[in-house]
């Protein structure tokens, strides 16, 4: 049997060809992020600490774009096959640059799984009852065109189904599951109907992407690289045009959180088009473009409320002073309202760890502190950063927007129809997993464990794990910027 995992890499890896062939600019991308890379881990003794090379380098995540619930449920069947779950809802129906679309993210989620490939795969399902983008007409004619295509054949889905059951397949059923999934992913030579998608991409370049063509395709492949910034540079010195910045968290001196993310331009990509008096024409689409990310540890619920809140004092204050450098406003901003040490956020409960027992210490008959912050401090625990394995809606609404050729139309007036995970999870037909908990399960089984070799010692015995095992704290008050 091929195992989940090697099925899950093999995919990975035959996608980046794939994708590599059809958008030369992504090879490009992998060299330079291969470089930095490299370099990194030569001159920093640390770089590991989020993952090691060979995981990062191994690291992508893909993003596809659905328009139904039977499309989404399809999908789902064949990551399921790779051991992917859904996890988290990510609705970018609202802010600027909305796009009339809800996403999850298809990936591990056991710690041992995401160390032997993390591949992840961001997909958005088109919601075409939702009135500020399409009204009932348009809606009506959207649905019959999605109904009559099929994204993902028969037999794919029945190995796909296999691969689910018995945690792998056999290497013949393997290889041509492998060899199907991979095409239902490609790019379709078939012309497009130039009237349809102009229809569609009046309301949103997005919408166009997914309900104009008869096909999915990978929209982008992510690398990970461990210097975002040198990578933005050396893209740049290559003749790639890259956004116009990095979404996400300033570049400063303390600790990397969450996810930071680049991508170059989406590329005019040559399509042939079916027009309306029935003859083909050639032409071009920019839909499709190469992103790159930078991960960090994840957050509390307080800790992302911190970042969010700094987050919005930013945009508050470039709105006043357009002009400003907004790297130097965020980071500014951090400085003063961010923990600026791992074990700051530890102790204040805004980021995840896990903890390690250190058992070497001498017996000198003192017992443990009762505290966190204490048993890190005194050298009883090891805190290490439990790396964000998602997403964050407002960066990737910021890239959509940066690749978008045209603005679309949103008819803010009107309601928007309710979305969330429970909702989400109904069209999947399977449970929406939520980041933040799986990360407090991460953290509280390492403490417990911790914890547990801690008391083996005769001095240990009175250790009270009940406050150090909370739950996750309301959000502290924004602090004063």
């Amino acid at each position: 049997m091929v195992p989940t995992w090697q099925l899950r890499a093999a995919f990975a890896h035959r996608l980046s060809v794939m994708y590599g062939s059809e958008v030369p600019a992504y090879t490009t991308l992998l060299e330079v992020a291969g470089q930095v890379n490299d370099e990194v881990a030569a001159r920093d003794p640390d770089a590991a600490r989020l993952g090691s090379l060979d995981r990062v380098t191994a690291e992508r995540h893909g993003a596809i774009r659905v328009g139904t619930p039977d499309e989404l449920r399809q999908a789902a069947q064949i990551f399921a096959a790779l051991g992917m779950r859904p996890v988290g809802c990510y609705d970018l129906r609202d802010g600027e640059g909305a796009v009339p679309v809800v996403s999850t993210a298809f990936r591990p989620t056991d710690g041992e799984e995401l160390d032997r490939n993390p591949f992840r795969v961001f997909t958005s399902l088109l919601t075409t009852g939702d009135r500020r983008f399409f009204d009932p007409d348009l809606q009506a004619r959207v649905e019959a065109f999605l109904a009559r295509r099929t994204l993902f054949p028969p037999e794919l889905l029945t190995l796909a189904e296999r691969a689910e059951e018995a945690a792998g397949l056999p290497p013949a059923q393997a290889e041509r599951f492998l060899t199907l999934a991979v095409a239902a992913f490609e790019l379709s030579p078939e012309p497009v109907d130039r009237a349809w998608y102009t229809e569609l991409e009046r309301v949103s370049a997005v919408a166009a992407d997914i309900g104009g063509v008869t096909a999915t395709h990978i929209n982008h492949l992510t690398p990970r690289v461990l210097d975002i910034d040198a990578l933005y540079r050396r893209m740049g010195e290559r003749g790639i045009t890259m956004i116009d910045r990095i979404q996400g968290p300033p570049r400063w001196e303390g600790p990397d959180v969450l996810l930071r993310q680049t991508s170059f331009r989406a590329l005019a990509e040559r399509r042939t088009f079916r027009e309306p008096d029935g003859g083909h024409t050639d032409g071009s689409l920019r839909v499709r473009f190469g992103e790159v990310e930078a991960r960090g540890i994840a957050l509390t619920r307080a800790g992302r409320a911190r970042y969010d809140h700094l987050m919005a004092e930013t945009d508050r204050r470039m709105a006043l002073d357009p002009d400003a450098d907004r790297q130097e406003t965020a980071r500014a901003l951090w400085r003063r309202g961010f923990p600026a040490t791992e074990h700051q956020l530890a102790v204040e409960h805004q980021a995840f760890f896990t903890y390690r027992p250190v058992t070497g210490r001498p017996r000198d008959g003192r017992c443990p502190p009762a505290d966190l912050a204490g048993l890190l401090r005194h050298g009883w625990l090891t805190a290490h950063p439990v790396v964000y394995e998602d997403f964050l809606p407002r960066s990737a609404a910021g890239i959509f927007r940066s690749n978008l050729t045209e603005e679309g139309t949103r008819d803010a007036g009107r309601a928007g129809t309710p979305f969330d995970a429970r909702r989400l999870a109904e069209a999947i037909g399977r449970p929406v997993l939520d980041p933040f908990t799986l990360s407090a399960q991460q953290q509280e089984r390492s403490l417990r464990q911790a914890l547990d070799t801690l008391r083996a010692g005769p001095a240990l015995q009175a250790l009270d794990d009940g406050e150090l095992i909370a739950p996750d704290p309301p959000p502290d008050p924004a602090p004063a910027l």
